[in-house]
């Protein structure tokens, strides 16, 4: 079998290379005391796009940092009582997707919301307020900055935010609220589930934003990882402070947050993945300690997986 990475028996074993601060969970102990401090003043709206079996809203709520973040919501019309609900979060640079991809959850009796990640392709806030490179890159942005400035920080707390308010809705059971995302959706379910440990059932996809140093040591700071490679040759051109860069991202690599999950994983990665390479994914894997499953496809990549999507809806239909 062609290899991008290391055997498969190795992943199985690797525990990742990037360090983790100590003062790692005091850190997000103190965002989530920030988080719950909130008014989240939520505004739902019905939306423009209705179906017949549900009803369909945008859901605005004020984040950490004062900013308004945005999902799509769509309530199904004659659940019984109390329901299951699905987040979804979408990956990097985009947008919580149209409604349409959503209908078939709606149509079994789930709520479902969708994230739009502030400052990305969607209607969510960036507030900015930051120090330092401010041109590209979510990874790096507040990386010169207090630690508490990292936007990743913002947007992980965002992902936990809404999965509380969707516990929050009187349809909804608060038991039973499932997460789910592909690449950087995959890395925010993983740091959702960690953050807000009453969700129940999670299924991330290839994660985004684990082990940066192994990216950055594999040669893969390209692509979703290009800003890693950008920093050092604008910033740092001499890599003097290459140790310390890597402990600030330490605070936003889910890998650290992988402990803390409590629900059931079903996790899916391709073992030709050059974006999100498979080691860094068994880096978060390998630490969670909650039950889990994870699906591997040796012949594939950053791309649709086959059959996996099927395999997430019959995962969450448990919760019906």
């Amino acid at each position: 079998m062609p290899l991008v990475d290391m055997p498969l028996a190795e992943l199985r074993q690797y525990e990742g290379s990037s360090p983790k601060p100590a003062d790692f969970d005091a850190y997000w102990d103190r965002a989530l005391a920030e988080m719950r401090a909130i008014d989240p003043q939520i505004e739902i709206v019905p939306a423009d796009f209705q179906v017949p079996f549900a009803e369909c809203f945008d859901l605005y709520w004020t984040g950490v940092r004062g900013a308004r973040i945005y999902a799509k919501y769509i309530r199904p019309k004659h659940a019984a009582g109390p329901h299951p609900a699905v987040v979804q979060f979408h990956g990097y640079s985009g947008n919580s997707g149209d409604w349409t991809s959503k209908l078939g959850y709606a149509a079994l009796g789930f709520s479902v919301l969708a994230m739009d990640c502030r400052g990305q392709g969607g209607r969510s806030e960036d507030v900015g307020g930051v120090k330092g490179n401010t041109l590209n890159g979510h990874i790096i942005r507040g990386v010169d900055d207090h630690e508490d400035q990292l936007l990743f920080r913002h947007i992980f707390l965002d992902a936990a935010q809404l999965a509380g308010i969707a516990m929050s809705l009187p349809e909804v059971d608060p038991a039973r609220v499932a997460v789910t995302g592909a690449s950087q959706g995959g890395g925010l379910t993983l740091a959702c589930a960690a953050l807000e440990p009453r969700v129940a059932r999670l299924a991330p996809i290839y994660p985004f934003l684990s082990d940066y140093r192994r990216v950055y040591e594999m040669d893969l700071d390209k692509d979703a990882y290009d800003e890693i490679r950008t920093y050092f040759r604008r910033f740092d051109p001499t890599h003097a402070r290459e140790d310390a860069f890597f402990e600030r991202l330490g605070y936003i690599d889910v890998q650290h947050l992988a402990p803390r999950i409590r629900g059931e994983v079903l996790m899916a990665t391709g073992l030709m993945d050059t974006i999100t390479p498979p080691s860094t994914q068994f880096a978060a894997y390998n630490k969670i300690v909650a039950p889990k499953e994870l699906v591997v496809y040796p012949d594939y990549g950053h791309e649709g997986l086959p059959g996996f999507d099927d395999r997430t809806m019959a995962f969450f239909r448990a919760l019906l």
